[in-house]
């Protein structure tokens, strides 16, 4: 290249970057929502060297300056809930984020359950009392930030997306999930919450973790993107979670799981690699992660129990998780099931306990805590106490098995009721010499197990445990 030619254009780019504005990362707007009491980040982008100052308007200030790259990135300590605030950012150029809320934030991830807004989907799919929802939604202090579906290759550093803030104009828009769950929060702990939803339809779990773990784990990584995007491993994360990372919040709600049943053997590890990723990325080893177990529905010869199993032993596996068991609000005809109404609660429940020191009520589901093998019966007991649903044949539900492991339909009697020591007794005649048994083991169920708190037990089987014979 010519000498002068080469001096020109080193000319022209550095008139662009000295006429660089400074920016911040998109999730940083008008209406925001930053996480409480907390040394939150700000980023964004200048020109290389300049000095970035922060003011809030709670008092609070911060600086920094820009990298060799252009970016910068600073913390600022956040006061107790409260707000509207205004943070003022100073740089080549001056930004004010005004009507800033002060309170919990909480990140809604996952696919098409976690996405499905309070007016319904595409498809027809409805969300039982979302009208009514949307009606009444008008609420300054619940806010929403939903990301743009997207996917990429490499990872990014922004993302498409605005603030909204309750109200019956924009709530329809509002993944139903997200706002049962922040509903509940804003009435117990009269504090702003702010939810940042994103989430894509039919996703796999492996389109939510980066390629390092993914490589850790053995798993292959793609060249280019699938058919469908939003399977293709990392492409999500890179896309909708690593520009997020550092965003101030409370933990992630998850709900996915329906495009892992082909390798429900791997979910388990898969899930607890991503979160434990995504912990360390956010430099927070142990923030909370509450997930929804994927509802009944008829999926054909693949038995989805196997992938409800692979979630219900993360719960036990993964530090400061808990499951949503979701038996009996499933749709067997509808893979989108309405009543989101009570997975939001159900989440909020943990939420609310776990986090915020709400006491008094268990928010648990039941679940099987020991069985023993007798002459012909299997006896099972439980965390705590259950009840059979009377409106549904335990027989539908509960399936025993000898060597063989041909599984029958079994009869059950439920032995002291009333008392702490209550067992659930499992037999058929069709099995003199039983090994296993199995609860709820299908695609399709009508729960018939349930706690005295009213929250029903999730599927199980004792053939992948250890024996007490």
């Amino acid at each position: 290249m010519h000498t002068k030619t080469l001096v020109f254009l080193l000319l022209i780019c550095s008139n662009l970057i000295s006429i660089a504005q400074t920016t911040v990362g998109a999730v940083f707007d008008d209406g925001m929502v930053l996480q409480q009491q907390k040394d939150i980040y700000l980023w964004g982008t200048d020109n290389v060297g300049t000095k970035i100052n922060v003011v809030s308007s709670w008092g609070k200030t911060a600086k920094t300056t820009t990298s060799k790259n252009g970016k910068w990135k600073l913390q600022l300590a956040t006061p107790v809930a409260g707000g509207p605030h205004s943070i003022t950012i100073k740089g080549s150029s001056s930004i004010i984020i005004n009507d800033v809320l002060i309170g919990e934030v909480w990140i809604c991830s996952g696919q098409s359950n976690m996405q499905l807004p309070l007016k319904g989907g595409l498809d027809g799919n409805f969300i039982e009392g979302g009208l009514d929802a949307i009606v009444n939604s008008k609420n300054d202090r619940i806010r929403f930030f939903t990301v743009q579906k997207n996917a990429s290759l490499k990872p990014l550093d922004n993302i498409k997306g605005k603030w909204e803030k309750a109200d019956p104009s924009t709530s329809g828009s509002f993944g139903a999930v997200g706002y049962f769950f922040a509903q509940q929060l804003e009435k117990v702990l009269e504090v702003p919450i702010g939810i940042i939803v994103t989430a894509w339809g039919a996703s796999s779990a492996e389109a939510w973790t980066d390629s390092s773990t993914l490589n850790d784990l053995g798993l292959e990584l793609p060249e280019k993107m699938a058919k469908m995007k939003q399977q293709t491993p990392s492409v999500l994360y890179n896309a909708m979670i690593h520009p997020l990372i550092g965003y101030g919040m409370k933990g992630i709600l998850w709900y996915q799981g329906e495009s892992n049943r082909h390798n429900a053997e791997q979910y388990e590890q898969i899930i607890n690699a991503m979160v434990t990723s995504w912990r360390k990325k956010w430099n927070n080893r142990d923030f909370p992660f509450y997930y929804a177990q994927i509802a009944p529905f008829n999926y054909g010869k693949r038995n989805s129990a196997f992938l409800r199993e692979a979630q219900l032993n993360t719960s036990h596996s993964l530090k400061n998780s808990e499951m949503v068991v979701t038996l009996d609000v499933g749709d067997c005809t509808q893979i989108h099931p309405s009543k989101k109404t009570e997975v939001g609660k159900r989440l909020s429940y943990i939420a609310l306990a776990k986090d915020y020191g709400i006491s008094g009520y268990d928010f648990k589901s039941p679940s099987l805590k020991n069985y023993f093998v007798e002459d012909q019966e299997i006896t099972l007991t439980f965390s705590d106490r259950v009840h059979l649903n009377k409106n549904v044949d335990a027989s539908e539900n509960f399936e025993i098995a000898g060597a063989d492991m041909i599984f029958y339909p079994a009869n059950t009697v439920m032995t002291s009721p009333y008392h702490s020591d209550q067992k659930i007794r499992v037999f058929s005649k069709k099995v003199p010499h039983p090994k296993a048994v199995r609860y709820g083991f299908k695609n399709c169920v009508l729960p018939t197990l349930f706690g005295r708190n009213g929250l029903p037990v999730s599927s199980f089987r004792t053939d992948n445990l250890n024996s007490n014979e």
